[in-house]
């Protein structure tokens, strides 16, 4: 049964689509925003804008959407990695991150960046992109995790 909210739903992603999820994020692929190096980074459970995230995932999104910019970055070889946060047709808290490669025309930089999505949708590049952001990630993350423990262990 699917639920009044589409961001809700992708708990039911393909596991081909996914990038990362834990306990409080997850980013993949989206039906819709399905151009290579796009991917949404999204609250797992519902939180209506960025003012209903809990304290922990307030703490926690920074790390996560850097961790994530950085992996599409390196993935991509974009020239630069945009995060875009709207809410008005989807509320629940979610950011959209695209890769700007070098052949994005001038005139499909920045916020026209969007007009893409219509333009160079490709699921299947899409999806076959997901494996080297997921390691990516991965790579980034576990750096992350050994720095969290030395500063938290005085080393």
């Amino acid at each position: 049964m699917e639920s009044q909210c589409p961001i809700c739903d992708l708990e039911q992603a393909d596991e081909s689509d996914v990038v990362f999820r834990d306990e409080l994020w997850a980013a993949e692929i989206v039906p819709g925003y399905d151009v290579p190096g796009w991917f949404f980074l999204r609250a797992r459970r519902h939180a209506d804008r960025i003012t209903g995230l809990s304290e922990g995932e307030q703490e926690t999104f920074g790390r996560r959407a850097g961790d994530l910019v950085a992996a599409v970055t390196h993935a991509t070889g974009a020239e630069a990695t945009y995060m875009l946060m709207f809410g008005e047709a989807y509320p629940h808290f979610h950011v959209l991150i695209t890769a700007r490669t070098a052949d994005v025309p001038s005139d499909r930089r920045s916020g026209d960046i969007l007009k893409l999505r219509a333009e160079h949708a490709d699921p299947e590049r899409a999806r076959a992109l997901v494996p080297a952001v997921r390691n990516a990630y991965a790579h980034r993350t576990s750096g992350s995790l050994v720095a969290d423990v030395l500063s938290v262990e005085g080393g």
